[in-house]
């Protein structure tokens, strides 16, 4: 079995520097677990000490069921996959796949029938006799998985491994890694700042911030329901808007209160709203949950704002507004067909069925 469990592990440098705090982790067998946040979160030194690479200041770590904390990086059955490759360049890509398995006296037959195997599941069988200076970025990245696979561990560990690599063979390669992931069955745990990344290939994804997990769940639900303001703007593109203001109660009916923008709260909300009547709350709303009136006829009337259309940003399939409510400016994510003219005033309705509320000061989500 190989769950992965961290318990109340800490990480800090002989500066005081607290890079880890008390993390709280259960990786479960043939899981993909995506730790993803800003650099400089932790998520690194995290993967660095399931690895065995960094010391453990408290705390515990198990893979399956042994503590691993002082058992050296090579006896902990783990492979890792790197940011930059650190293939060597005056091995060929057979040799270098075949590095690991040849330290541990593998017979020659069986490093053969692995490095082959790997080499076909990978697409690189025709690389196998080059060195990585003949090869491209995305085909090196390939071989850095091979390595890993020809090990058969029982975790993967991938530091940020897409993060040299352009726009398009990124997209490319995630795609790999997930069809590599579904073949080979094994639990993968994989650091990313690309939210990207960990919305389409994590089963869970856990969000870290200042060497904390802020929510571990899986991507629909850190997308729908973000614990806290920082959950709910780090996961989404682009991200969630924000604004300050007010909730205020009128015919017994409550409202979200912005200088231009007053709009009504759905029933269900209410409930949890009502002890907020007359105090500053941040209310959130993604741009794909604004739409352009003229293109929204049932709209309720108190759910349409007056804004003003400051940027028109066409991405191809959809096109982005950059709205100005006076106090705030936010995103709006609309279809292809819909590019009103810059520097007018337009009508736009907020869907109140999918907006979040969170509190001024813990920034906790209320509803």
């Amino acid at each position: 079995m190989a769950q992965v469990s961290l318990k109340n592990v800490s990480k800090i440098y002989s500066t005081g520097a607290k890079v880890v705090n008390n993390v709280n982790l259960g990786v479960e067998n043939k899981e993909f677990m995506v730790l993803v946040g800003p650099s400089g979160c932790g998520k690194s030194t995290t993967l660095r000490m399931i690895a065995g690479l960094e010391e453990i200041t408290d705390g515990d770590i198990y893979i399956g069921n042994k503590r691993v904390n002082d058992v050296p990086a090579k006896d902990r059955d783990i492979a890792m996959v790197f940011q930059n490759y650190a293939l060597y360049p005056h091995m060929t890509v057979f040799e270098n796949m075949a590095f690991g398995l040849r330290l541990r006296h593998y017979p020659k037959t069986e490093i053969a029938q692995r490095v082959n195997e790997a080499a076909e599941i990978l697409g690189i069988k025709h690389l196998l006799e080059r060195r990585p200076r003949e090869l491209s970025g995305g085909e090196r990245q390939r071989v850095a998985l091979g390595r890993a696979i020809v090990r058969k561990p029982m975790v993967f560990l991938f530091d940020e491994p897409l993060s040299n690599l352009d726009a398009k063979l990124r997209v490319q390669m995630r795609t790999e890694i997930h069809k590599l992931y579904i073949r080979i069955q094994t639990t993968i745990i994989y650091v990313t700042h690309d939210q990207t990344e960990a919305m389409t290939m994590g089963d869970r994804i856990a969000v870290m911030r200042g060497g904390v997990i802020q929510q571990v769940a899986d991507p629909m639900t850190i997308y729908d329901r973000p614990k806290n303001k920082f959950v709910a703007g780090f996961i989404g593109m682009p991200p969630m808007n924000f604004m300050n203001g007010k909730i205020v109660k009128k015919d017994s009916r409550l409202y979200f209160e912005e200088g231009r923008v007053k709009v009504k709260i759905v029933d269900e909300m209410s409930s949890k709203l009502a002890p907020y009547v007359g105090k500053e709350i941040i209310f959130g709303i993604r741009s794909e949950d604004i739409y352009d009136k003229l293109f929204a006829s049932d709209a309720a009337p108190e759910n349409i704002v007056r804004v003003n259309c400051e940027v028109v940003e066409p991405m191809g399939s959809e096109v982005y507004l950059y709205l100005n409510t006076e106090k705030h400016t936010f995103i709006a994510r609309v279809g292809a067909h819909d590019r009103p003219k810059v520097n007018q005033d337009i009508e736009v309705v907020f869907d109140m069925s999918k907006v979040h509320f969170f509190d001024k000061e813990s920034e906790e989500t209320i509803v």
